[in-house]
């Protein structure tokens, strides 16, 4: 579990975060959402330990972050997994030696015992024969199931995912979503995932922090979002067109069970 207590930043005289709680839970898929400037991608920063905070807190499973010291902090982040909005992958490596990176960074297995851990995660995300492809060589959707083996490969209790949906198609964007939930559902994971897709939202939302102009604006799940009375949440859905199909669907789906 993560749980931030009223984070507070600023760059000069600009408040970015304002007085930010939120609790998120193991073994479950948490959305931060929210529109350009509304201070997500500056919180997601805050909780990994990139960006110092003016005032509040960071909880990992009880321990404060924020109070941490280099040395605790680089012993944290072996707990952590990044799932970045681009990938982030070595062009000149191959997809096996991306995946291994972080077992050559961080831990002292043997080749055979690393090789081993790669191959099970590639398989985990349905890549079991790519193992010698270099990025140029597959798709975009395979670039983000690296990725996310890499990303997985060290069985982080922490895993942040930014945009893990940019540049994909809607369909792709499905199959990543799926695998990131069954993956987090699967080891336990506390997973946030910082997003604008209103899918992964409707899909995925165990926990959904909707931020506005640096505020926690409203908080709830992918259930209770579709009849929210927030006005700024909903302008800020209906910009998709996907809340009026979503209540239809469910407004549907209870007169068929009547």
């Amino acid at each position: 579990m993560i749980e931030i207590k009223n984070i507070r930043k600023s760059f000069g005289e600009k408040v970015v975060l304002n007085d930010v709680s939120a609790k998120m839970e193991a073994g479950n898929t948490n959305l931060i959402i929210g529109s350009s400037g509304s201070g997500k991608t500056v919180l997601m920063k805050i909780m990994i330990g990139l960006l110092p905070v003016d005032s509040g807190s960071v909880f990992y499973e009880g321990r404060d972050i924020t109070r941490m010291n280099e040395t605790e902090l680089k012993e944290l982040r072996k707990q952590v997994g990044m799932l970045f909005q681009g990938s982030a992958l070595f062009d000149s490596k191959t997809v096996e030696a991306n995946v291994m990176f972080p077992l050559d960074m961080f831990t002292k297995l043997s080749y055979r015992e690393k090789l081993k851990t790669v191959n099970e995660v590639l398989d985990r995300v349905n890549l079991k024969d790519a193992n010698k492809k270099f990025p140029a060589e597959i798709s975009g959707g395979m670039k983000k199931r690296v990725a996310l083996a890499r990303a997985i490969v060290q069985n982080p209790k922490f895993l942040f995912c930014d945009e893990p949906n940019s540049g994909l198609d809607p369909q792709t964007s499905l199959v990543i979503d799926k695998l990131i939930k069954e993956i987090t559902n699967e080891y336990k994971i506390t997973t946030v995932i910082n997003t604008h897709d209103m899918n992964t939202v409707m899909e995925s939302g165990d926990y959904i922090l909707y931020m506005y102009q640096g505020n926690k604006q409203w908080e709830g799940s992918n259930k209770d979002i579709i009849f929210n009375k927030d006005e700024r949440l909903n302008a800020f859905i209906f910009a998709s067109d996907f809340l009026s199909k979503a209540k239809e669907m469910s407004m549907l789906e209870a007169n068929t069970h009547k």
